[in-house]
């Protein structure tokens, strides 16, 4: 059974009915999904398949693509090929040699067979443009992991293959409701705080969810494949960033600077913090950056786009820099007792913004305002002498002139909205004010993870979103 993905398998089976042959590209980060979702479509029934070897030399991969060809029905008389080119017309024999009346090509992990002076690209764009396209009987399904590969070869691509992908499917991370349907399919004993907290550590990648033991509590399960260093997902920090780029240390660099920066970095400190050369490079990595789900870009209100912010929003990329580069030599209980530390307890609370940000439709709705456009950001400003200063979590500055100001609270036993952090809330409220337009009103929401203990100023700010509205699909 596929977890959620309805609109990606929707597109994939309009491309399959079309009267056209068609391609198609799917990708996303590591672990999302992409070859599982494209095998479940189409129950792992292709014309041909194929899987492009990581790291391999270009003799290698032609031998291996070969052999694939030979298996799948190639007359074994059709000599190797010596070369991409040759690979391809190969391809092109099995397929007229094919009775399938749609012919599915899948080939996955497309960028790691683009070894250096392979001239695999212009022979792929001869391969789609000389004879497939030109045929109404091919879907060609290419997907892989290097996905800034994918982006600057085939979406960017200034030659043959330009504007030449027919279907675009971006797999993006699971929601905390696809989320909470993956535990309950698993049946896995966990509620919706326990899921929170998974959201936290993991994001909403399925490959990481799919790893979780029934036996074993959440905390258990977050030690034991991420922090013990035999843990099976211990180095999957560097295994990540160097499978998604070609040149991941300077990625690695940008993610590294803005890991710690709560409410993100400009380009020009992004490029101070890491140490990186001010060229076009920075605005590619960036860019691809953002693609792939790990950083968001936004404006303030009161700044122009050349100011914009870049943000680190991926829940595991901030786990690693807070907990996991640091682990060395645990033991069976270290999650529990860092539980018990301010550096967790700080790190809920960043993590806990992060969740929320990715939930922002899920918050708008719960606001009843899911059909208003709006911007989101976080917002601060440096004390002065009218003021002393004040950050804000998340701001939903919408177009009917309301601005929201989301205080963002993690509290699994519940929040207790005191008298001081109501006062704080005022506060940044009455700053806040000070740099909005004339034309606009700010208004305070809460969210909490399980919702606002009662006591005298819990109706204060009546405007409240729980964790459980969070899981709405």
């Amino acid at each position: 059974m596929i977890i959620g993905r309805k609109e990606e398998i929707s597109k994939l089976k309009r491309a399959y009915d079309s009267d056209h042959s068609e391609f198609v590209a799917v990708y996303g980060r590591r672990r999302i999904g992409k070859t599982y979702l494209i095998r479940e479509t189409f129950e792992d029934k292709f014309t041909f398949h194929y899987s492009g070897v990581f790291k391999a030399s270009t003799k290698r991969q032609l031998k291996v693509f070969y052999q694939n060809l030979l298996e799948q029905g190639l007359d074994p008389t059709e000599a190797p090929p010596k070369d991409w080119f040759d690979a391809f017309f190969l391809l092109e024999h099995l397929i007229k040699k094919s009775d399938d009346a749609r012919k599915v090509i899948f080939i996955d992990e497309l960028p790691w067979m683009d070894a250096r002076n392979s001239q695999f690209v212009p022979a792929f764009e001869h391969f789609w443009n000389g004879w497939a396209s030109a045929r109404k009987d091919i879907l060609l399904i290419i997907c892989g992991s290097a996905t800034s590969w994918i982006i600057n070869k085939i979406f960017r691509n200034k030659g043959g293959l330009y504007n030449r992908v027919t279907f675009k499917l971006r797999l993006q991370q699971f929601s905390l409701h696809e989320c909470e349907e993956l535990v309950q399919s698993m049946k896995l004993p966990f509620n919706r705080n326990t899921i929170i907290e998974g959201y936290m550590v993991m994001g909403g990648v399925p490959f990481y969810w799919a790893k979780l033991e029934r036996n074993m509590s959440m905390g258990m399960n977050i030690n034991n494949l991420f922090l013990k260093e035999e843990g099976e997902l211990h180095n999957e920090f560097n295994y990540i960033y160097s499978s998604m780029f070609n040149t991941p240390e300077k990625y690695i660099k940008v993610v590294e600077a803005l890991s710690g920066k709560k409410a993100g970095l400009t380009r020009d400190e992004i490029i101070t913090k890491a140490q990186l050369d001010n060229n076009g490079h920075i605005s590619r990595i960036l860019e691809d950056l953002i693609e792939c789900g790990f950083v968001r870009k936004y404006c303030h209100l009161d700044k122009r786009l050349r100011d914009a912010i870049y943000q680190l929003v991926d829940c595991y990329t901030l786990f690693y820099y807070q907990f996991v580069k640091m682990a060395h030599g645990i033991d069976e209980e270290y999650w529990v007792r860092t539980m018990q530390t301010p550096t967790y307890h700080t790190w809920c609370g960043l993590a806990f913004e992060r969740v929320c940000l990715l939930h922002t439709r899920q918050i708008k709705y719960a606001i009843g305002i899911s059909g208003i456009l709006a911007n989101l950001y976080s917002w601060h400003v440096k004390k002065n002498d009218e003021h002393s200063g004040a950050q804000i979590d998340l701001i939903i500055d919408r177009a009917d002139n309301v601005i929201n100001i989301c205080e963002i609270k993690y509290a699994p036993a519940g929040y207790s909205l005191t008298d001081s952090e109501l006062k704080k809330i005022h506060n940044r409220l009455s700053i806040f004010d000070l740099y909005i337009p004339r034309s606009k009103v700010a208004h305070p929401i809460l969210i909490t993870s399980n919702g606002v203990l009662q006591n005298s100023n819990s109706f204060e700010i009546p405007i409240q979103v729980t964790g459980d509205q969070l899981f709405h699909p």
